[in-house]
């Protein structure tokens, strides 16, 4: 097991996304976030299926780093009940989750 997660959100708007990953790399609380879509997502909301076109962000982090993401993004994310979920990284390349690791600390890479 390592310290690096994957963070997901969606968000209805594509400008949304680009801006919410921006904010997240510039304050070194995401080492890379994707962006994909559009997607269908259908969920149910105050008792209505609800179908709608929306935009995954793929968030890298660390798990030192989740919980002030987590924080950041409840703030700055448009939706009243926003998907904030954490999912740990079993493993990977050595390379890629030091750079991970680098990219979020502090300290800067």
């Amino acid at each position: 097991m390592t310290n690096a997660r994957i963070v997901l959100t969606t968000v209805a708007v594509h400008e949304t996304a680009e801006k919410l990953a921006e904010e997240l790399v510039e304050r070194r609380l995401a080492a890379c976030v994707n962006i994909l879509g559009p997607i269908r997502s259908v969920y149910r909301w105050k008792d209505k299926v609800q179908r709608e076109q929306e935009y995954l962000l793929v968030i890298k982090t660390s798990g030192d780093r989740a919980a002030q993401l987590t924080s950041v993004l409840q703030g700055l994310h448009p939706y009243e009940l926003p998907e904030i979920v954490h999912i740990a990284i079993a493993g990977g390349s050595k390379q890629y989750l030091a750079w991970l690791a680098a990219e979020v600390s502090s300290q800067g890479a």
